[in-house]
This record gives structure tokens, C-alpha cells and sequence, in this order.
């Protein structure tokens, strides 16, 4: 149970606050019966409550009986749909989807992993077999310190790195033309 401070000084903030609280549940109906006697005893004994409760008394008047809530106009949702049918609605992902750069990216990927076979394949040394094994010819330890560390993989690597920023800038300078293209309209 909640207990009250009957303290008729009513200087502090968080009384005034509490004052209010305790008036609003009193003007609901949201109180106990107990609480409900002491917020009368309150109201017929202290000016200060009696003016507070007068104060919320009319601004609940006001709010439950004067207060209309504005409707929309019959016509509501047909404006809404004649205004989004004004915008351009986006096309399907084949349309703006471009087919060469999707080929180009799978021709890329398929001419690294063949490239990357035929390597591995002309380290394998096909004349030595081994009786005791299961493949007819011996595979050496591959030795990753040929692949990273040559000129020709740091030349790869950084004319790809170029390629693909090119590629971002381009995309993001499309990008922002038809921003600006959406804007100007």
C-alpha cells in the first residue's frame, strides 16, 4: 500500500507532482476507497488542493465533453492512392539489371578458377609414380610462399583493387546523377 505525505506545504516539485497524480486518479476513478476519502479530506480542508483539483476538474471537462476528434475527409483514401500513383514505381530486377556485367563477372570467376586448375595441374610431376598409392603420379607439397610472394600475384591483386574502385566510383556517380535527375523534377 502506498502511504502519502498529508503535508499541507505544497513548495516542492515532486509534492506538486504527486498532488497532481493523486487528483487525477481521484477524477478517474483509478483510487481505492481509502485513497479516494483522503483526496476528499484533502480537497475540503486545503486551498491549495481545492484550487488544483477545480484547475483538472475543468481541463477533464474539457477533454472528455468539448473535444471532437477531426475525420477524414470521405475521399481520403482515394487522394492518398491518386498521390502515390504519381510516382514512378520501380520496374522488375530484369529490367535494371544489366546482363553484360553479370556475364562478365561469372567470365571472370571462371577464367581465375580455370587458370588457378591449369597452375595446380602443371605442378603435379606426372612421370614419378608411386606402386604403394592409390594415383599414378606424386604430388608434391605445394608451396604457398610461390603464389603470395610473386610480382605477378601483387601485380593481380592491385590492377583488381584499381578495377574495383573504378567500378565502385562509376556506380556511385551514377548513383548520385540520378539522385540529382530525382531532385530536380
Amino acid at each position: 500500500m502506498t502511504t502519502f505525505n498529508h503535508s499541507p506545504l505544497g513548495d516542492s516539485g515532486a509534492e506538486s507532482d504527486d498532488m497532481e497524480a493523486r487528483l487525477w486518479d481521484y477524477i478517474d476513478g483509478n483510487s481505492n476507497t481509502e485513497e479516494h476519502s483522503i483526496v476528499e479530506k484533502l480537497i475540503a480542508s486545503n486551498l491549495e488542493w481545492k484550487v488544483k483539483y477545480k484547475e483538472l476538474l475543468e481541463v477533464h471537462q474539457l477533454v472528455s465533453g468539448h473535444l471532437e476528434l477531426d475525420e477524414p475527409s470521405l475521399r481520403f483514401s482515394r487522394n492518398v492512392m491518386e498521390e502515390i500513383g504519381k510516382y514512378h514505381i520501380a520496374p522488375a530486377a530484369k529490367t535494371y539489371i544489366n546482363k553484360k556485367i553479370i556475364w562478365g563477372i561469372g567470365i571472370f570467376f571462371l577464367t581465375t578458377i580455370t587458370g588457378v586448375l591449369i597452375y595446380g595441374l602443371g605442378q603435379v610431376d606426372w612421370s614419378s609414380g608411386n606402386s604403394n598409392s592409390s594415383l599414378p603420379f606424386k604430388v608434391p607439397n605445394i608451396e604457398w610462399s610461390k603464389f603470395f610472394n610473386n610480382t605477378y600475384t601483387n601485380i593481380f591483386l592491385m590492377v583488381n583493387t584499381v578495377l574495383g574502385l573504378m567500378m565502385l566510383d562509376m556506380y556511385l556517380g551514377k548513383k548520385k546523377k540520378q539522385l540529382r535527375e530525382k531532385n530536380s523534377l
